[in-house]
């Protein structure tokens, strides 16, 4: 289980974009819209799917 302070492994691209956005772990996601993160360059489908499988281990979603 990824802790909510850091991000899961999701590629470089999309942690790069995250960390550009001011994403630096995975409980700062939660709520989220899926647009908003999906609009980054560099994360893409599969990304999301991790992003949403993770949070949802904490009981979190994206938005």
């Amino acid at each position: 289980m990824t802790p909510l302070d850091e991000l899961p492994r999701i590629g470089a691209p999309a942690t790069r974009a995250l960390h550009g956005a001011g994403y630096t772990g995975l409980g700062q996601l939660a709520g989220v819209p899926r647009t908003t993160l999906a609009a980054l360059h560099g994360v893409g489908p599969r990304a999301l799917r991790i992003l949403d499988e993770a949070l949802a281990q904490h009981g979190l979603a994206l938005g």
